[in-house]
């Protein structure tokens, strides 16, 4: 039985882990927190799975939660205007519904599902010089833990990361209360709010530890009148400041806030990070090779809502390698074409998620007024959340854009 060390219990990490633990490696899992800490903490993510992604979980079985969760079934763009009124305001509906459940839920309930299933679990944050011990005595080592040391041991590929600093600052709030879109009354949209020149609010349903929720996230131009939320530690004047900026910004959405409160004091997050794709194979101090796995090599910033869905699809990529390779080493090729593997899928999402970070060309600022008026334009833009590898057809090249917009305006 081969035996593979997971560290990070995150989207990735757990899914890999509880995927090889049904194949029936012996898996080992590092996680810095415990299932019960992970439950009772902050908040990590603003994550909204889409039905590819959902998929994935769903075909190992670990859809524990999709029948609580709410089922988003549309995806809204509203652009606002100089006198904080709407330019435009459309919503697309979705082939498949997404979804999103807290991941202070879904990843302490899968971190006890793997140990119920005899997985080895072991509570330590882990420092290079551990991998370096531990290496040796596993057939694969991989590092799932986007954030810390660990990181470092994976050179930033500058070919593939145009940008060196953080292009947002993110500020997040999970919220009972929300009233319904007037919109769509009937059923639930994530909504993506753009503010030319501060930013971007967020608006999507979740599932949190106390049930039903929503969540604002403001995606703040750096220095701009969004990027006001560093160091204020006190939840109550986070949420504060969010409504305030909503109100200020997008009244349409502080409309159906005012009676909103803070699912918890732990429904707060706030930060910023540099998108960047780094090498995947990274070097111990003795010799030993280990394999990034999601954002640990591939980190995009959440504008495009890609974080949870690339994880999940890394993971559905590593496992199928991994079962593939049988009793062969995971030598250095193997650890490069496994991620170039994975790079096929996420390449798509980094190059758009890029450019949605930049000031829109005009093409594209076309094709969002005329998703306004042609639904089938509105419900490809959304379903592009799903595959975004779709958006190479109709979004990058402005002949290409025009194009389809012809086809879809005569047809």
């Amino acid at each position: 039985m081969r035996k593979i060390l997971i560290v990070g219990a995150g989207q990735s990490g757990l899914q890999l882990a509880l995927g090889l633990q049904t194949q029936g490696y012996e898996v080992t899992l590092m996680s810095n927190r415990t299932a019960d800490e992970i439950r009772a903490g902050r908040v990590m993510s603003t994550q909204c799975m889409f039905d590819t992604a959902l998929q994935h979980e769903r075909d190992l079985g670990l859809n524990f939660w999709e029948s609580q969760a709410p089922r988003t079934e549309g995806l809204g763009v509203s652009v606002a205007a100089p006198d904080a009124g709407r330019a435009i305001d459309w919503v697309g509906k979705l082939d498949g519904y997404a979804q999103s459940v807290d991941q202070r839920v879904k990843m302490a309930g899968w971190m006890e599902t793997f140990a119920q299933r005899g997985g080895q679990l072991v509570i330590h944050g882990a420092a290079v010089g551990d991998l370096d011990y531990f290496s040796r005595n596993y057939d694969l080592v991989l590092v799932a833990a986007g954030k810390g040391e660990l990181v470092s041991m994976f050179g930033r590929d500058a070919s593939r990361s145009p940008y060196a600093e953080p292009q947002r600052a993110l500020a997040v709030a999970y919220v009972h209360g929300l009233g319904p879109r007037p919109e769509h009354p009937d059923f639930d949209a994530v909504r993506c709010n753009l503010v030319p020149g501060v930013g971007e609010l967020f608006v999507m349903p979740t599932l949190t530890t106390g049930g039903r929720a929503d969540i604002l996230f403001w995606e703040g131009v750096p220095g701009g009148p969004v990027d006001v939320f560093q160091g204020i530690k006190d939840p109550s004047e986070h949420l504060a400041l969010t409504l305030e900026l909503m109100e200020k910004y997008t009244p349409w959405e502080y409309a159906r806030a005012t009676k909103v409160e803070l699912t918890d004091a732990g429904g707060t997050l706030a930060g910023r990070y540099a998108p960047t794709v780094r090498n995947p194979i990274g070097r111990l101090p003795g010799g030993g090779l280990v394999l990034g796995v999601a954002d640990v090599v591939v980190a995009n910033d959440p504008i495009t809502g890609q974080g949870s869905n690339s994880a999940s699809k890394c993971a559905a990529a590593y496992l199928d390698a991994i079962v593939e390779h049988g009793d062969k080493p995971f030598d250095e090729a193997w650890m490069q074409a496994t991620f170039d593997r994975y790079w096929d899928t996420a390449q798509h999402v980094t190059k758009w998620t890029n450019a949605m970070l930049g000031v829109p060309p005009e093409h594209v600022l076309q094709l969002i007024g005329a998703a306004g008026e042609l639904q089938p334009v509105a419900d490809r833009f959304a379903n592009g959340f799903n595959d975004p590898s779709d958006f190479e057809n109709f979004f990058f090249d402005p002949e290409k854009t025009a194009a389809y917009l012809a086809e879809v305006a005569g047809g």
